[in-house]
């Protein structure tokens, strides 16, 4: 679909009912809306509308500004071209803090907001330029974006031992990753722009856009979060003291702590895709505000 700078990518899992409910689901910093096809199968009576963000996945080559503002206009986008009702929005990682600032933009699109391992700050370090924070934030995850690959096995075999996945490779895993992969001369690269990247990175992590907009939500929001990181490492993104302070902030906020994943699995293994679709069910079933 047409967007300032280009066209958007957006995946849709279908119903065959036309009254089905629809849910809109944000991925994150370096992935793309594959992240949700096992949630989408574990909501079969559900439509699930998920871009691919700007600088990632088929919208790889859309240019043009980034940032949580231009992901979520792209977003409002999508509500408009689809013409989506007001609607359960889902975030992972940073797809997250784009689902906050949309909520917040855009507060009469949303009924409830579900932010999985992310939109709330990160205890980011401090003085560091754009590549060193994305770096330190990021680490492997950004480093990948420069590496080359013969073919897609080659990319599968890097992944294989990735400590994040270890008990659980699945075929719906390997669609989401070789789905990454664009052509670079006789090779392969990961589709996500790391100048995007690095943009979208410092953007979380500068001025004062997340905490505004995590301040002026007016929607039921559940936070889930999860006690291993992107190399499946304690504590993960949101350590227990930081997240102890965010949520003595956000008292209207739902929290969940689910132990059992990292911050992959909890959206890319089946458990975690089950475990989400009952949060998700409920929200759906429940009264909009």
């Amino acid at each position: 679909m047409p967007v300032p700078g280009g066209e958007l990518a957006v995946g849709v899992w279908d119903t065959e009912d036309p009254d089905a409910p629809t849910v809109v689901a944000v991925h994150g910093v370096t992935s793309s809306h594959l992240a949700w096809e096992l949630l989408a199968e574990a909501l079969p009576g559900v439509r699930i509308i998920a871009p691919d963000l700007r600088g990632r996945g088929h919208s790889n080559a859309l240019q043009g500004p980034a940032g949580m503002r231009a992901h979520a206009a792209d977003l409002a986008a999508v509500f408009e071209d689809l013409d989506l009702a007001p609607t359960v929005v889902v975030g992972h990682s940073m797809g997250g803090f784009v689902s906050v600032v949309f909520t917040y933009l855009h507060p009469e699109l949303v009924t409830h907001l579900l932010l999985v391992d992310g939109g709330l700050p990160l205890a980011a370090p401090t003085g560091l330029s754009p590549d060193e924070l994305v770096a330190a934030i990021l680490g492997p995850t950004a480093a990948r974006l420069s590496m080359r690959f013969a073919d897609t096995d080659a990319y599968l075999d890097f992944w294989r031992g990735h400590p994040a996945f270890v008990g659980e490779w699945t075929p719906a895993l390997e669609r989401y990753l070789a789905y990454d992969l664009v052509p670079d001369g006789d090779t392969l690269r990961p589709a996500t722009s790391y100048a995007m990247t690095v943009e979208d990175t410092v953007d979380l992590h500068t001025g004062t856009t997340i905490l505004d907009a995590v301040r002026g939500i007016h929607r039921p929001t559940t936070l889930i979060t999860v006690p291993r990181g992107l190399q499946n490492e304690s504590p993960g993104l949101y350590p227990r003291d930081h997240l102890a302070a965010l949520l003595a902030e956000h008292p209207e906020m739902q929290h969940q702590r689910w132990e059992e994943f990292n911050h992959y699995t909890v959206v890319l293994a089946e458990a975690g895709a089950v475990a989400l679709a009952g949060v998700i069910a409920g929200h759906l079933a429940a009264p909009a505000h």
